[in-house]
């Protein structure tokens, strides 16, 4: 498959081999996916380290994730992209397997490896033992956001969450206090995946195939439907934009959202807290957000001195006092032991609600497959909500479509 993929995007690399700038020795590129905010602070760094090389040029280029996993390999096959790109670890799959990203096996120090967090995630991303990603910050998972206008204290299990729910939205004395106790994604697969986990399930086994056609996965989608249809504390059908709005204007109680989000919520001046999704009341299990690491990966065509700058400025980039200026700035969870040990961070409610869900998360697979996983799944979950599909019956269309396309591209 490694050598068909290439192929594939050999042809959309001659398309930008004769666009790309020849004189580009000195100049070193960040590619990323943060937000203005965090680009704006990555630039300032990107200027500091700069002074220690004048003859070179840091930049940082924002792209939209598909958009820079697309580009990125396109350029790299190219043999031209930038030096670093930063982006989560579920990126590592199909990048290594194009060849794409370098190898960092025997370019750090023991010592510095070991100062990353390694329980209860692995901070630094490897594919098959092969080092390719030192990250900066771990987390970007979803959690229970909530505003205590309504929610004085979160629920800590489903039955609570309904009950609460149907008091805010009035079905209890008639007089609602919101329109929904709870918007998310949940049409999205992976804003669904932490409750499979609450009934003890996963989307793969130990080796890698996919476990979608499983009690697990057809109660967790039945769990979604019933909170929508019948007890109705959540709207019927919800993307993104939906829920984020909803939200935003006060007109649901709660969101499920991840950490990209929290900052624009306490910005509206919501009195917004954190917590854990709550806790399936059958099993006693809490749901399991998908943990994942983002960091940053290397150019594959990177060499000599460029390739020791760029080593450097990673270095760098994931230093202690740059991942704890990125953590309080921006309600991030570095990924160094020592500075999640942090004073201040140790005292920040937020940060420590984050912590928590956190601990009750699953690594994210970083294996291509995961790709193909989510494509399978969209089409007969998201059946399920109009009604083209029983929860048993998008289970079984599920397993057969994600069977079929690691076949095919297998």
């Amino acid at each position: 498959m490694r050598r068909n993929w290439r192929l594939v995007f050999i042809f959309l690399a001659i398309l930008v081999m004769t666009g790309c700038n020849s004189n580009m020795e000195h100049r070193i590129l960040v590619w990323n996916t943060m937000r203005p905010v965090e680009r704006e602070y990555l630039q300032e760094l990107l200027d500091k380290f700069g002074e220690r090389y004048p003859e070179y040029e840091f930049r940082q280029l924002y792209y939209e994730p598909e958009e820079l996993r697309t580009n990125f390999i396109i350029s790299a096959i190219a043999g031209k992209g930038p030096a670093l790109i930063h982006t989560a670890s579920d990126n590592v799959g199909p990048l290594a397997e194009l060849e794409v990203i370098k190898p960092l096996d025997g370019m750090f120090t023991p010592a510095f490896l070991d100062s990353f967090l390694t329980d209860p995630f692995n901070a630094n991303t490897r594919l098959d033992g092969t080092l390719y990603q030192i990250s900066d910050r771990v987390g970007n998972h979803l959690s229970l956001v909530y505003n205590k206008r309504f929610v004085p204290e979160p629920p800590r299990t489903m039955s609570e969450l309904i009950a609460m729910g149907k008091d805010l939205t009035g079905q209890t004395d008639g007089t609602a206090e919101v329109d929904y106790a709870l918007a998310w994604n949940f049409i999205e697969p992976f804003f669904a995946v932490p409750f499979i986990g609450g009934y003890g399930g996963w989307i793969f086994d130990e080796q890698n195939h996919p476990t979608l056609n499983t009690e697990p996965v057809i109660k967790a989608s039945q769990l979604i439907y019933d909170l929508a249809n019948t007890h109705k504390v959540i709207p019927r059908e919800c993307d993104y934009e939906t829920a984020h709005a909803l939200f935003m204007d006060q007109k649901s109680a709660m969101i499920i959202n991840g950490p990209w989000s929290w900052a624009t919520y306490l910005k509206s001046g919501i009195d917004m807290g954190l917590a854990r999704i709550p806790m399936v009341d059958e099993t006693g299990l809490w749901p399991t957000p998908m943990v994942s690491p983002l960091g940053y990966m290397v150019n594959v065509n990177l060499e000599g001195e460029k390739l020791d700058v760029t080593l450097e400025l990673l270095r760098f980039l994931t230093s202690e006092p740059v991942q704890l200026d990125f953590a309080r700035r921006f309600n991030l969870i570095p990924s160094r032991i020592s500075a999640q040990q942090d004073s201040v961070l140790q005292a920040d409610e937020f940060y420590q609600a984050a912590v928590d869900q956190m601990s009750v998360g699953r690594e994210m697979p970083v294996i291509t497959e995961m790709r193909w996983v989510w494509d399978a799944m969209r089409p007969a979950y998201q059946g399920i909500f109009p009604g083209r599909y029983t929860p048993a019956e998008a289970a079984r269309e599920m397993q057969e479509l994600a069977d079929k396309l690691i076949s095919e591209n297998r």
